[in-house]
């Protein structure tokens, strides 16, 4: 079993703050080495903002559990029927095995049935970021600058019915629904 089937999804709570503070702080790292800017917010976001964030009724934040350690998360701001990735991040000891990837798929199943689109942005040059989207079906829209960086912004549209729980698709595969 790989350990990306090992790992557990869920909300993550105000209990969980300081675990997923650093879990960020640990994945942001290399981006931030990346772009020779220790200030982007992933790194200088406070503990009273994180709790402010995640008791906010229009964020979602996931959590990778491997046992009782957070290996992952990742955020999404609700708009109307728009979505907003940010902050996915991985601790740098589980990077590169799946991990980001089934948190990117978890929370398509965490958007209310209205959503539309989900975008999701990363700096332009963090081409790994970029591939893995990609992968998942965002397609490339725009890029932005903002002060020393550009950012690359990417979409993926979903389409009716595109969002469902894995229960109902349990059933469905089983023909008891």
């Amino acid at each position: 079993m790989s350990d990306a089937e090992q790992v557990r999804i869920d909300v993550v709570g105000a209990s969980d703050a300081g675990e997923l503070l650093t879990v960020r702080k640990a994945a942001f790292v290399a981006e931030a080495q990346l772009y020779n800017d220790p200030n982007i917010p992933a790194l200088t976001q406070t503990l009273d903002e994180l709790l402010v964030d995640l008791d906010s009724e229009d964020v979602v934040t996931l959590g990778a559990w491997e046992g009782h350690r957070l290996i992952g998360s990742i955020r999404v701001g609700i708009e109307g029927d728009k979505a907003t990735i940010g902050r996915l991040a991985v601790t740098p000891d589980k990077q590169g095995k799946g991990i980001g990837t089934q948190l990117l798929f978890a929370v398509l199943g965490h958007l209310p049935e209205n959503t539309k689109e989900v975008w999701v942005f990363t700096g332009q040059d963090s081409k790994h970021n970029i591939a893995l989207y990609n992968k998942a079906g965002y397609e490339h829209q725009f890029d932005q600058v903002a002060g020393d960086l550009t950012y690359a912004y990417l979409k993926k549209v979903l389409e009716a019915g595109a969002i469902v729980d894995d229960e109902a698709d349990d059933h469905a595969v089983r023909g008891d629904n």
